[in-house]
């Protein structure tokens, strides 16, 4: 069976929000269409950057449900946030139910931090059991509460049930990706890296496609790169230079600089966020957003892209 994630940009989601705090369904509607517009491949809904530890499971659920309804593409989502097994097992199902193209495991809720090995894979064979078989599923290396990269046998144990299709894989390492995709090879298992320093690396040595912050900025740009690495190579080079640079500004107050971004394009989206204070969305702040837009306009033009 070929694997159900389609190759190329799969933008990790932002949820808008009123001022008031409550989710936004018109400006999330007007945000989907922008990453349509940008030629995106599908969309990650309920991840970190939605501020999925910051929703209720009605939220949650409500979210991808939308979503899915809306997009013209493709929809993966996660949303199990909880420290109970069973609780995350009742989470995946409530998500499952949405009809999204598949369920995003998130790596760290199956293992707390210093937990034994054997847990992790434990708890992974009971959520096997407990989703559907028809369910598409794969995993989100999310860095909240902590960080848990999956080992190189728990990737390849995963990967020969059949069942996993998409690997958000956030390592930051080029050696590490290249190990992970010969630990794949021949499966359904599929990596998108989130990295924008190794994405080109790890695209000639076999990754899927990119599904990270910065295609909150410039989803477009990562479009061109994962389509035409192989046909241009050296332009392909001073995109991913240029790309590597760009994405330094997610450690300025993301989400809330993104959300900036965005209403500075014209969409009907406030910076409010719960995971961050928007009022910290200083003056600084806002010119560096503002000149990563300029900067991207003038090297689209300068590159024909």
């Amino acid at each position: 069976m070929a694997s159900k994630a389609k190759n190329g940009v799969w933008p990790v989601m932002l949820t808008p929000f009123t001022d008031t705090g409550k989710v936004d369904y018109a400006a999330l509607e007007a945000l989907i269409r922008w990453y349509e517009a940008g030629g995106v491949d599908g969309l990650f809904a309920v991840c970190q950057s939605s501020e999925m530890f910051f929703l209720s499971l009605k939220e949650r659920v409500e979210l991808a449900r939308f979503i899915k309804k809306t997009a013209k593409v493709p929809v993966i989502a996660s949303g199990h946030t909880s420290y109970d097994i069973d609780d995350q097992a009742e989470e995946l199902k409530r998500v499952a139910d949405t009809g999204v193209d598949a369920v995003i495991l998130i790596t760290n809720r199956l293992a707390e931090q210093g937990s034994e090995p054997d847990v992790w894979k434990r708890n992974l064979d009971y959520l096997l059991k407990a989703l559907p078989e028809e369910v598409p599923l794969g995993f989100y290396e999310c860095p909240y509460p902590y960080k848990r990269l999956i080992a190189d046998d728990e990737i390849a144990y995963a990967a020969q049930t059949g069942r996993f299709h998409f690997l958000k894989d956030t390592c930051c390492d080029a050696a590490l990706i290249r190990r992970r995709l010969q630990c794949i090879e021949g499966t359904n298992l599929r990596l998108f890296n989130a990295n924008t320093a190794t994405l080109l690396d790890s695209l000639q040595h076999g990754a899927a496609g990119f599904s990270g912050v910065m295609a909150n900025f410039h989803p477009e740009l990562y479009v061109w790169l994962c389509k035409n690495w192989k046909n241009e190579p050296e332009r392909a080079q001073v995109v991913q230079a240029f790309l590597t640079m760009m994405s330094q500004i997610e450690k300025q107050l993301y989400p809330v600089n993104a959300k900036a971004f965005l209403k500075g394009q014209g969409l009907p989206i406030t910076t409010y966020t719960r995971s961050k204070n928007h009022h910290e969305m200083s003056p600084l702040f806002l010119s560096e957003v503002e000149q990563l837009d300029l900067l991207t306009q003038w090297f689209k033009k300068v590159q024909n892209l």
